[in-house]
């Protein structure tokens, strides 16, 4: 880890205005950062600490049965190693009917759901100015983001994005800071990998956290496993294809993926497709 280091003048020039948004949205009191453990909030969570200080920032960890209890471990520890203390607050977003029902807008009402937590159970007790979350420039302009909407209507501020960071630009200030997830693959929530109006339920979300938890262990860090009823889909990225089709491994998959509760397990040959379920209904104009 290293926040303070020197940084060659292209990812200075971000640095600082990453840093002088945040000196201006916060002038006093604490900053909360919305914190899965991905590079985006690692970044943020880093910058925050490296520009306000520690002691002015507090990294909140949203836990429902929605996250795996892999990331939840691994955010704490790349919390622990920028040096930022954490919050963890329960979210009950599966209370929700229509968080359940799985629309298209099913991640508006999952991160209306945290940061109304964040406001009712944490803003006031570690004395919070603001709260702020990982989105980066890139990603606010994809159609297929609800969870932005939420932020926006809970004043949530969005420092990567107004930077100007684009994913590039944060994997690279991540490198250069030695984050511990600066190549941590995209993990989103287990609630994605259930196809839109399917309902989550909590079973669900467990048969696909016990594959994908084997299929990690087996050497391969990005891969989601897709929920369709008795069939678990299995994207990797294209590279990875073929060695998941080796005879050993192959036979490792299925066993787990029946021992999770699924009838079949497929391996999708189009690879890894961020937003496979949330794109297509929103171009068609569903959400």
């Amino acid at each position: 880890m290293h926040l303070h280091v020197e940084l060659p003048p292209d990812l200075a020039t971000l640095d600082d205005r990453a840093g002088q948004l945040l000196g201006e949205a916060v002038p006093s009191g604490r900053l909360g950062v919305a914190f899965s453990g991905g590079v985006d909030s690692g970044l943020l969570l880093a910058l925050a600490v490296r520009h306000l200080g520690a002691v002015r920032v507090v990294a909140v960890i949203g836990v429902s049965p929605s996250l795996a209890a892999d990331e939840l471990t691994a955010a704490r520890g790349v919390a622990a190693a920028i040096g930022a203390p954490v919050v963890e607050v329960a979210t009950h977003e599966g209370d929700n009917p229509l968080y359940r029902a799985n629309g298209p807008d099913r991640c508006f009402h999952c991160k209306d759901e945290l940061f109304t937590r964040i406001s009712d159970e944490v803003a006031e007790a570690h004395g919070l100015g603001a709260v702020a979350y990982g989105e980066n420039a890139d990603d606010a302009q994809r159609p297929d983001r609800p969870g932005a909407r939420a932020a926006a209507n809970h004043a949530v501020l969005r420092p990567l994005a107004d930077a100007g960071l684009t994913k590039a630009d944060v994997r690279a200030l991540a490198r250069a800071f030695a984050l511990p997830n600066a190549n941590k693959p995209a993990a989103p929530c287990l609630a994605s990998r259930i196809p839109h109006f399917s309902e989550v339920d909590p079973d669900k979300l467990r048969q696909v956290e016990a594959l994908e938890r084997v299929v990690h262990g087996l050497g391969f860090p990005d891969c989601r496993v897709r929920h369709h009823g008795e069939v678990a889909r299995i994207e990797l990225p294209e590279d990875d294809i073929v060695r998941a089709m080796q005879p050993s491994t192959r036979v490792t998959v299925q066993r787990a993926g029946i021992e999770a509760g699924f009838r079949f397990v497929a391996v999708d040959v189009a690879g890894i497709q961020s937003g496979a379920f949330t794109l297509p209904l929103v171009e068609a104009g569903h959400a």
